[in-house]
């Protein structure tokens, strides 16, 4: 049952004594006592702990940071994103920040989240094995995702996480700036390409990409999660593979 709570993201008490939500609901609360209006203020509204602040916000303290490191120091110190408040680690990068090919994912898994590095867990030994396949590791890539923090239960990012994430991506990817860009996955791909088609529309075609002013190629495939599901698609992300084997050999 713990195992069960952990993958599901109930990851912490809220008290040390159980509260009897039944026994309060059987109460009457008492009656409400009449308020004085709260006087008018010109101060900003302030945002419940955990809400997601204004992308804004994130764009502005992601173009301060000029180097990968002080970009990683901002995220540490960030407390825009409801979902760092549930995650154990950042799950900044991984591999070596000045190759020529980037990786980028969704968002990290329960392994990824303890180890703090993405793709750690079985996709990543997939994605590794994929990597292998073309004459490559991580000391030749470098692996990012859109949202730097695990979602509780792995649960598909909302919209306004992701949204609030993206500067520091985009920064990111400025900062490493890769010649070859691959989008592992539809939600990757449709947050980078700005995009509704889905990924088996999309996987294999290449297009010029450009991101906070540095221009690169990027192609789409198959994440390694999907492939460990299906694993007749594997040819496909072959050819995936292939054509970005290809493009690299263009480029020595």
């Amino acid at each position: 049952m713990l195992q069960w709570y952990e993958a599901a993201g109930v990851d912490m008490a809220v008290s040390e004594e159980p509260v009897d939500r039944f026994a309060q609901s059987a109460v009457a609360p008492p009656p409400a006592r009449a308020q004085a209006p709260a006087p008018e203020t010109s101060s900003p509204a302030i945002a419940a702990p955990g809400a997601d602040a204004d992308p804004q916000t994130a764009r502005d303290l992601a173009a301060k940071a000029t180097t990968l490191d002080a970009l990683r120091e901002t995220l540490e110190s960030f407390e825009g994103c409801g979902l760092r408040l549930r995650a154990t680690n950042l799950v900044f990068a991984d591999g070596n920040p000045e190759a020529d090919i980037m990786l980028v994912g969704e968002a990290p898994g329960r392994d990824e989240d303890l180890q703090g590095k993405p793709f750690v867990g079985r996709s990543g030994q997939l994605l590794d094995r994929m990597l292998k396949s073309i004459g490559l590791d991580r000391t030749k890539v470098y692996i990012a995702n859109t949202v730097p923090w695990r979602p509780p239960g792995n649960r598909t990012p909302a919209p306004s996480e992701v949204a609030v994430c993206l500067p520091f991506l985009h920064r990111q990817i400025e900062l490493v700036a890769p010649k070859v860009l691959i989008a592992l996955g539809g939600a990757s791909a449709s947050t980078l390409f700005e995009t509704t088609a889905g990924i088996t529309r999309i996987r294999g075609q290449w297009r010029e990409l450009t991101v906070n002013g540095h221009t690169m190629r990027a192609i789409a495939t198959l994440h390694p999660a999907y492939l460990l599901r299906q694993p007749a698609a594997k040819r496909l992300a072959w050819q995936d593979l292939l054509s970005v084997k290809s493009a690299l050999d263009g480029l020595a």
